[in-house]
């Protein structure tokens, strides 16, 4: 389906008209090949703005738009005299998400392509609000006098719009060079903004909320959004005998026109029970700092490629590649102020380095083997500035440096005709370096310097019969690390040799679930099954575990999932055909929480799909598909027998969180009819029916509600129906 903004009806004999004379017919007689078509058309949507969030999210219409316009082309000429080819391609010209390609080249000898996209994309949600100059660097924050809902309605959105050029030529029988520029510009704003509850360590002097003062506010400022991404991409290639090599060059360019984002905010908000009250003292001032957004950045990488083959079953592969991403925005010029004394800038330098070798080899004719390794290091030399005061403690920010090893290594035996076995081993080494002493770290209470992780795996294959064959494969993963370094707040870490040793102040501490003790074990079944040339089956069945170890009591203690996918076709004959598919997925995430609570996260999936295309007559062509997927996450929340009386009622009167359920249908038809060899006419149909409860925005119809008054909701019921006529015609 296409689909446009609003576009008048009056209007399309005159667009017809125009995209007509662009493509004169191809000639008879002899001379370049050439097949060309344009579609123009009309299409009516219903359902109002509320029925369209989801279904507009990325479909480039205005939102509102009932009568839309589709428009397409494309056009290709060869020409064998001279050895080239041209292609040109538009589509969704009368949208939001417009795509142009050229496509210009002689093979064997050079190529030359442009590409041009845009895309909208639509926040899935309603914004009511009285902010002052939403989507700028400096809006104002209105409390609604009226209070929450008698604001006005906008939409946050993002516009991205790309421009690319790639070129390759042959410069010889053994060299090849290509580049590539592509461009894009990302427009708009999306969801963002600020809060603080008072009092806090990070602003002592801030007052506390009571019964006649606000003392926390949490603001809707949408972030402005004005950007390029510039991508730079040069190789130079060279083959002859048994050596290839490959040299090239990327280099990455962010600029982002906003540096920051200041808001006016009022000196009086609603407090959590909708009372518009005074903000605390040094409240407003928290909230009107200005707020740092995404600064200008850049990163080169040089790297050398190739491949070596000592005989026809013994391949040499390698990489080396050097790359250095730098941010040296200024903070003056982004409106920053308050920098560290001697800095104007973050100075921020990464360098990485990275090495892989590979070998491929049949040393047995049943026999075949992969082995490669693989050594990256990061050096971070962004330098040590005081960044960071939390009442009376000062803290720096903290170097990022890494290395990382890792190696595999597999085999692979024929045993016979129907039997292949595989066995591979693997290892990864991470040393994350040294911790930066007046640096302090938050939300964890412990690090680790060290982390190793070994696996393998084992797979059987077998080919049960002439129709039907399969494979099963187990894999056991083990990670463990050094021993916890426990922060000091600003004045280094210290290490824990015994973490259960009376004083050593992790045994309720909270820990990152990457650095602990796993243990994880999987199993995956596979068959393919063709009783017959006309129907064929896919089935895949995966399982699989973890289970984390930490010195805590607290934090995530296992995880699990399973799979079971199985996807068809059939071909009733030459004219009709169908397919299918069922995936039905489930995750488990088993959690304990500071306050004596016991979290369980159960999260099931399950889609469904069906699909036919047919040609009833000679000049029919029908098909259509139904989509079906319903995701349900379910938070089973618990308490052990430590929790305190209030907890307790709180669990017995709310019944915990709620479940979120998204679940959606979308049924799509069409039916194209041949008038001649050069006219045809197509009818599409879509129906979207979708349904969220995503308490997040909205929980029982009323909205989530920020501190001005500013609400943002989503209909938990849409539905949306789209019919669309389109007329090509083809050349010659």
């Amino acid at each position: 389906m296409t689909a446009s903004c609003t576009f008048p009806a009056a209007r399309l004999p005159l667009l017809t008209l125009a995209l007509l004379a662009a493509y004169p017919s191809a000639r008879a007689e002899d001379g370049p090949v050439v097949d060309a078509s344009a579609s123009i058309g009309i299409g009516v949507i219903d359902g109002d703005r509320q029925d369209r969030l989801l279904y507009d999210q990325y479909s480039g219409l205005r939102p509102g738009a009932g009568v839309i316009g589709l428009a397409g082309a494309d056009y290709y000429r060869r020409d064998d005299e001279r050895g080239t080819s041209l292609q040109f391609e538009a589509a969704d010209l009368l949208t939001g998400n417009r795509e142009l390609g050229l496509r210009w080249k002689r093979p064997g000898d050079w190529k030359l392509s442009l590409n041009y996209g845009e895309l909208t994309r639509r926040a899935p949600f309603t914004v009511n609000s009285g902010l002052a100059g939403a989507g700028s660097t400096a809006p104002g924050v209105v409390a609604l006098p009226q209070g929450p809902g008698s604001g006005s309605d906008f939409d946050l959105k993002t516009t991205r719009t790309a421009l690319g050029v790639a070129y390759s030529k042959v410069l010889s029988r053994d060299w090849q060079l290509d580049a590539s520029v592509k461009s894009e510009d990302k427009e708009g704003s999306r969801l963002f903004g600020v809060g603080m509850a008072c009092p806090s360590v990070i602003a002592p002097g801030c007052g506390v909320t009571t019964g006649v003062q606000a003392g926390s506010g949490v603001l809707l400022l949408p972030e402005p959004i004005d950007s390029n991404h510039t991508q730079v991409e040069g190789r130079l290639s060279y083959a002859s005998g048994q050596l290839r090599l490959s040299a090239g060059y990327y280099g990455s360019f962010y600029r982002n026109a906003n540096g920051s984002l200041t808001p006016a905010v009022p000196g009086a908000l609603f407090n959590p029970v909708g009372s518009l009250f005074p903000l605390a003292p040094g409240l407003q001032s928290i909230l009107g700092q200005p707020v740092a957004l995404p600064p200008d950045n850049q990163a080169h990488q040089l790297d050398l490629a190739g491949s070596y083959s000592f005989t026809r079953t013994t391949l040499l592969n390698f990489k080396l590649a050097y790359s250095q991403a730098s941010q040296t925005a200024s903070f003056a010029a982004m409106g920053l102020g308050g920098a560290p004394a001697g800095r104007s800038d973050l100075g921020g330098k990464l360098a990485t380095t990275l090495a892989q070798a590979g070998l491929t080899a049949r040393p047995l004719p049943r026999l075949s083997l992969t082995g490669n390794v693989r050594y990256e290091h990061r050096s971070d030399t962004t330098p040590i500035a005081l960044y960071n005061i939390e009442g009376t403690s000062l803290f720096t920010n903290r170097q990022l440096p890494l290395t990382r090893f890792s190696g595999k290594l597999q085999g692979s035996y024929q045993f016979s005709g129907d039997w292949r076995g595989t066995l591979a081993v693997d290892a990864e080494s991470i040393d994350r370096g040294e911790f930066t002493a007046s640096s302090a770290i938050a939300g964890v209470t412990a690090l680790r310097q060290k982390t190793d992780e070994t696996g393998v795996r084992a797979e059987l294959r077998r080919r049960m019969s002439q129709d039907l064959s399969g494979a099963i494969s187990v894999e056991s993963r083990r990670r463990d690390g050094s021993n916890w370094l426990r922060d000091n707040s600003g004045l280094g870490l210290t290490e824990v040799p015994d973490p259960s040793a009376p004083g050593a102040g992790l045994a309720n501490g909270i820990f990152s679930p990457t650095l602990a003790d796993r243990r994880r074990d999987k199993v995956r079944l596979h068959a393919d099954w063709q009783p017959n040339e006309k129907l064929a089956f896919q089935l895949a069945a995966e399982g699989g575990r973890d289970s984390y170890q930490t010195p805590s009591a607290y934090g995530l203690r296992s995880s699990s999932m399973n799979q079971l996918s199985v996807d068809w076709t059939y071909v009733v004959s030459t004219a009709w055909s169908f397919n299918g598919y069922l995936s039905s997925g489930r995750q488990q995430l088993d959690q304990a929480r500071p306050g004596a609570a016991l979290l369980a996260y159960d999260n099931r999936t399950t889609t469904l799909g069906l699909g036919f295309t047919g040609k009833p007559a000679a000049r029919w062509e029908v098909g259509g598909s139904l989509a079906f997927i319903e995701d349900r996450n379910a938070y089973n929340q618990t308490l052990d027998a430590t929790a305190d009386a209030g907890s307790a009622a709180l669990l017995a009167a709310t019944g915990g969180l709620p479940d979120i359920t998204f679940r959606q249908t979308a049924v799509r038809l069409f039916g194209k009819y041949t008038l001649d060899k050069q006219r045809s006419l197509r009818i599409d149909v879509v129906h979207q029916r979708s349904f969220s409860s995503d308490w997040s925005w909205g929980y029982n119809g009323v909205p989530f509600t920020y501190s001005d008054g500013t609400t943002v909701n989503a209909r938990q019921s849409q539905s949306v129906s789209f019919i669309g006529v389109t007329y090509t015609h083809r050349w010659p």
